[in-house]
């Protein structure tokens, strides 16, 4: 692949991005209340059995608050990390947004433009995925599969490190990602190609504010549901674990400081790494709206994962 095959953000999109940091600030986007009334809360099934949620170790990075959420100063810096997470199921045990690569910043972040790679290069002591399973006492062997939230380099460039490893992925983010003619970003296409690759459809019913779904299993333990936005496909994983359901809700929020406060991503990096600003708006109403619900876990998010109040 040639540089100019890869999608990189016009000098338009990247005046916007830094023109918006200053009007994010004094004046965020508002919650549209109508559309947050509107939504319908179609349940939660009970599942006939629980699965294990794992965050693997990462090293965080302290990245301004204000690049996270629009408009939030407080606290000054937010902990941010590549966030990979194992599942366990009594038939499989996966691997959910795969983290990163030995030498990421080499093999996958030095594609990126130069205007992104400033917001997102992680620490150079980053954890692979291979040592950060290592460190979790998990046997790579022993993991069955990957299932991405989303097809962008850190969360799948681990598995240029797992080779052979089936893949999972949503049709609809597979054919944006892989068919069209300009790639996503640091090295997507090179994690994917040449390995087994299922791709499954949400063609379950819609699930709490969810309008799609999957069971994943068939016994409600592990449903995956739509979260579009932030790439054109995206989904959330809802597993249900012996304390409560998990979503693991990838980059539909960056923190969970846009939930408790309602705030959009800040315009830059937003606007350069969001596909759709406004679905990626309208999904984080629908998360808004169950946030008391279930624990949602944004996969950058490095803070404790509870409930909010």
């Amino acid at each position: 692949m040639t540089a100019a095959d890869v999608a990189k953000p016009d000098l338009l999109t990247c005046c916007r991005a830094f023109a918006g940091l200053p009007v994010g600030v004094v004046r965020p986007r508002r919650p549209d209340q109508q559309f947050l009334a509107s939504l319908a809360d179609n349940g939660l099934p009970t599942a006939a059995t629980t699965v294990e949620v794992i965050t693997l170790p990462q090293r965080p990075r302290a990245v301004p608050t204000p690049a996270i959420a629009e408009g939030v100063w407080r606290p000054g810096r937010t902990a941010n990390a590549l966030n990979a997470f194992v599942i366990r199921h009594p038939r499989a045990t996966f691997l959910v947004d795969p983290g990163v690569c030995v030498d990421v910043i080499d093999r996958a972040v030095a594609e990126l433009p130069w205007l992104l790679r400033v917001a997102v290069t992680p620490r150079r002591d980053v954890i692979a995925i291979r040592e950060a399973l290592e460190l979790a006492n998990i046997d790579a062997a022993g993991i069955d599969f990957a299932l991405p939230t989303h097809l962008h380099w850190d969360h799948v460039a681990g598995l240029l490190d797992l080779d052979g490893l089936p893949v999972h992925l949503h049709r609809p983010e597979h054919t944006w990602a892989m068919s069209g003619p300009i790639a996503p970003q640091g090295g997507v296409r090179s994690a994917i190609r040449n390995r087994p690759v299922n791709l499954y459809d949400l063609d379950g019913p819609p699930i709490l504010t969810f309008p799609r779904s999957l069971d994943l299993f068939g016994d409600r333990s592990v449903i995956l549901v739509d979260l579009p936005g932030h790439t054109p496909a995206s989904i959330g994983i809802l597993a249900q674990t012996s304390s409560g359901p998990i979503l693991l809700a990838g980059d539909a929020v960056w923190g969970r400081i846009q939930l408790e406060r309602f705030r959009q991503k800040a315009s830059y990096p937003g606007l350069l790494a969001d596909a759709d600003r406004d679905a990626a708006w309208e999904t984080l109403h629908r998360l808004v709206a169950i946030r008391q619900r279930i624990t949602i876990v944004p996969s950058h998010d490095h803070g404790r994962h509870e409930p909010l109040t």
